[in-house]
């Protein structure tokens, strides 16, 4: 029976990368990749309206949370709720993604004008050893002043980081003095009821990014 269920859960994964790669392949212009895989995995041809996206049965993206944000105050999945949300996972001293995708964030709010008052930016740590609030509050801060950064013990980060399928992982690369953290980098949009509505890969545009916040407002 053990046997049997590794197996099923390699094929499970399997067939998850697979649709993943097939929708990055496959995206049409303007499409999102959430949107993207949402279509490959209902086998249809038509991309999922703005009112949510279907993912397999089983499979969810965001749930319960307990963080802190960087003035110590607890921050719960329901003071997310009531505005669209822009959720990335990352940590303080990354050297590359996470500022490049905090600052395609910026600039996306920045294009929603007004709209912008509609969207929580939040950002969240995958090193809570060393991003403590004040830290949390002092880098995103450097971005935009609507992003909140949220971090937590090692135990309730983890938690987030599976409620949003986010991988992280400690590596020291050969010659440093100091530990890096390996993780997963993608930009989720969360509706107003807390479900999923596009998920944006690394190097998604702040134009395409504003353009899916738009779509998803009504």
């Amino acid at each position: 029976m053990t046997r049997a269920i590794r197996i099923a859960v390699l094929l499970l994964v399997a067939v998850l990368g697979g649709l993943w790669g097939a929708a990055f392949l496959t995206r049409a212009p303007g499409e999102g990749l959430g949107a993207a895989f949402a279509r490959l995995a209902g086998g249809g041809s038509t991309p999922p309206s703005a009112g949510g996206v279907a993912l397999p049965g089983g499979v969810s993206i965001g749930g319960n949370f307990t963080l802190v944000d960087g003035d110590g105050r607890t921050v719960t999945q329901d003071d997310l709720r009531g505005k669209l949300s822009l959720v990335l996972f990352g940590f303080t001293f990354c050297p590359d993604v996470c500022p490049t995708e905090l600052q395609v964030i910026a600039q996306a709010m920045d294009l929603l004008g007004p709209q912008a008052a509609q969207v929580r930016p939040v950002f969240i740590t995958v090193d809570p050893e060393r991003d403590t609030p004040a830290k949390m509050k002092e880098y995103v801060a450097q971005f935009h002043p609507a992003i909140t950064g949220l971090t937590g013990t090692p135990q309730q980060v983890a938690a987030a980081a599976r409620a949003w399928r986010v991988y992280y992982s400690k590596v020291t690369p050969a010659g440093a003095t100091d530990y890096l953290m390996d993780h997963s980098a993608f930009t989720y949009l969360m509706g107003r009821d807390g479900s999923l509505r596009a998920l944006f890969r690394p190097g998604a545009t702040p134009e395409e990014m504003a353009a899916s916040i738009r779509a998803n407002l009504g």
